[in-house]
C-alpha cells in the first residue's frame, strides 16, 4: 500500500475510533464496573471482532448483505437487541439497588474473564455501523493483484492496535476515578445513565 493510502486509513480508522460511540461506553461502563481489567479484556474482545468484519468484507459476503435488504435488517436488529439488553442489564442493578462492596481494592465478583471478552466481541461484531464502515470502505485500500483476505486482515490488524491503545487508555482513566464511582449513588447514578445510553443506541440502531 502507498504512503498516501496508508495515511488516509490511519487516519480514518483513528478517528472512528475516539468518536464515541458504542465501543466506549462498554469500556467505560465494564471499567466502572470491574476496574482496568474488565475495561482492557473488553477492549480485546471488542478489537477482536474486526477481524470478523474484515473477513466478511474481504470475502464478498458485503456485497450479499447490501444487496440482500432482510440480511442487513437481521444484523442490525441483533445489534440493537444486544445494545438494549446490555442497558437493561445495567438498570437490573439500579433498580435493586446493588452498589460495590470494596474487599482489599476489589469488588467481589465484579470481573469475569469470560463475560468481559464475550460483551466486548458481542458489542462488535453484532454493531451494524462498524459492518458498514468495513464494507463500504476496506475494499479502497485493496489491490486486486494480490490476496483481498491477507490484506483486509492486515488493515484489521493495524485497526486493532490503534483501537486497543485508545480504550486502555481511556479504561485507565476510567480506574482513576473508580474511587469515586464506587460510592453506592454515585455508582447507581452512572449504572443509570450508561443503561439509559446503552438503550438508546439500541433503539437508534434498530430505527
Amino acid at each position: 500500500m502507498e504512503i498516501t493510502a496508508l495515511t488516509t486509513y490511519l487516519i480514518a480508522i483513528t478517528l472512528l475510533t475516539i468518536t464515541p460511540g458504542v465501543d466506549t461506553m462498554l469500556v467505560i461502563r465494564n471499567t466502572a464496573r470491574g476496574g482496568w481489567r474488565d475495561g482492557a479484556l473488553s477492549s480485546l474482545g471488542i478489537c477482536s471482532g474486526l477481524f470478523v468484519h474484515a473477513t466478511i468484507s474481504a470475502v464478498g459476503i458485503s456485497m450479499i448483505l447490501l444487496q440482500a435488504a432482510w440480511a442487513f435488517s437481521v444484523l442490525k436488529l441483533a445489534g440493537a437487541g444486544y445494545l438494549v439488553w446490555l442497558g437493561i442489564c445495567s438498570w437490573r442493578k439500579v433498580l435493586r439497588r446493588e452498589s460495590f462492596e470494596v474487599v482489599n481494592g476489589m469488588s467481589p465478583g465484579d470481573f469475569r474473564f469470560r463475560r468481559s471478552l464475550r460483551e466486548g466481541f458481542l458489542s462488535n461484531v453484532l454493531n451494524p455501523k462498524t459492518a458498514v464502515f468495513y464494507m463500504a470502505f476496506l475494499p479502497q485500500f485493496i489491490n486486486p493483484a494480490h490476496s483481498a483476505l491477507i490484506q483486509s486482515l492486515m488493515l484489521a490488524g493495524l485497526h486493532f492496535v490503534i483501537a486497543m491503545i485508545w480504550q486502555c487508555l481511556l479504561a485507565l482513566m476510567v480506574k482513576q476515578l473508580k474511587s469515586w464511582l464506587q460510592r453506592p449513588k454515585v455508582n447507581q447514578w452512572f449504572d443509570g445513565v450508561t443503561g439509559t445510553v446503552m438503550i438508546a443506541l439500541g433503539l437508534r440502531v434498530a430505527a
